[in-house]
């Protein structure tokens, strides 16, 4: 659901559960369980998005709760304050990153920089176009409703619901889109949207797939770079939703860093939308609360990750490529990227066998390099 101020899993086998830390419940965690779970039959059909609602499923009552073992990250120390001067304290000041940020920072640092420095220019054809196919792919699965969005608190708890309804459809439906999630990487905050997740066909495996579907406008192959660009958006995405499924949420440095109050009193507008879902929450630490929760009842994603290839004109599937996780080689592109970002480095620029990418870049005139025989932006 697009709000008026819009911005910017099947249950755990016995054998699986048993193999995996149990957190010990509170009885205020097993008040907002037991909530959760007798909303089934008062669960409506739309939720939220990131400033309004998506279609809601019935809320699930058979994901086991489980929390992998570790430090009380809650009670954790702030986060460490960006460089002055960096481009994430000049940028992202109180604001997470993005996954899209860190992408476009893999394909160029400079044009990266440039966006920042000039803003984004205008959107291609073919942007559009890939656009409106995402939309597309949503409204086959999410309905939208429309609620207006007062402040940053409302904000987030919209995206909150989006995500608690996103998983509730997972677990019923089999697949979800658009899913919002957020985390810390690397100490600092970064938020996405999962483009898709749906549970493996066989019926077996608890464990949902990601899929990013991406669009072109020639009937070819992506490049080798625009691969590597992909795998790092959906390794993200997967970094994300397990960190969610296993780390408790760090919601002290959560409302400090972006500086929220949790005991913020939602709109009346958000409440009620809130209540057909067959939760009560009044305020957005409220909301916090059965989002954490539902983290608890899903399961990690799959460690095979796929990226689809589109042609623009008629939608047609031009080449399905799966890939493995690699939390070696995300941790090093993480440390890469967040390293121009903090100030400690200059910007890179692209190599020579990757040239071919100033010929789409509109800063392309602009860049200091651009007269170099060995290297672009």
């Amino acid at each position: 659901m697009r709000s008026s101020a819009a911005d910017a899993p099947p249950p755990a086998t016995a054998s699986e559960i048993g193999d995996l830390p149990v957190e010990i419940v509170s009885d205020e965690e097993m008040a907002l369980i037991e909530a959760a779970l007798s909303a089934a039959a008062a669960a409506s059909r739309p939720v939220l998005s990131s400033a309004a609602a998506r279609r809601a499923v019935q809320l699930s009552s058979c994901a086991a709760y489980s929390a992998a073992s570790g430090g009380d990250i809650e009670d954790s120390p702030p986060l460490p304050t960006p460089r002055r001067g960096s481009l994430l304290a000049r940028f992202r000041d109180r604001r997470a990153l993005a996954v899209t940020d860190i992408t476009a920072t893999e394909w160029c640092d400079k044009q990266q920089e440039f966006v920042l420095e000039h803003g984004k220019p205008e959107m291609t054809q073919a942007m559009k176009a890939g656009s409106e196919r995402h939309a597309q792919l949503e409204q086959e699965v999410i309905e939208r409703v429309e609620v207006t969005i007062r402040s940053a608190e409302e904000s987030w708890a919209v995206k909150f619901m989006n995500f608690i309804v996103g998983a509730n459809q997972l677990m019923l439906e089999g697949i979800t889109r658009e899913i919002p999630v957020i985390g810390v990487v690397e100490g600092s905050w970064m938020i996405g949207v999962i483009d898709e997740l749906r549970m493996p066909p066989d019926g077996i495996s608890v464990h949902p797939i990601l899929v990013d579907t991406k669009t072109r406008y020639k009937p070819t192959v992506p490049s080798e770079a625009q691969k590597r660009n992909g795998r790092l958006q959906v390794m993200c995405y997967k970094y994300l939703w397990d960190n969610l499924i296993s780390e408790k949420f760090p919601a002290e440095n959560f409302f400090s860093y972006f500086d929220l109050d949790p005991g913020y009193l939602l709109s009346d507008d958000i409440k009620q939308y809130i209540r057909l879902l067959g939760l009560n929450a009044k305020t957005l630490e409220d909301v916090l609360k059965y989002f954490k929760v539902t983290c608890h009842t899903l399961p990690r994603s799959q460690e095979q990750l796929l990226l689809r290839y589109e042609l623009q004109a008629d939608n047609s599937l031009l080449e399905e490529y799966q890939f493995s996780y690699d939390a070696r080689w995300l941790k090093d592109q993480f440390q890469e990227v967040l390293s121009f970002w903090q100030g400690a480095r200059e910007p890179k620029f692209v190599s020579e066998e990757e040239r071919w990418k100033c010929s789409f870049c509109k800063f392309a005139n602009n860049c200091p390099i651009n007269a170099s025989t060995s290297r672009c932006c």
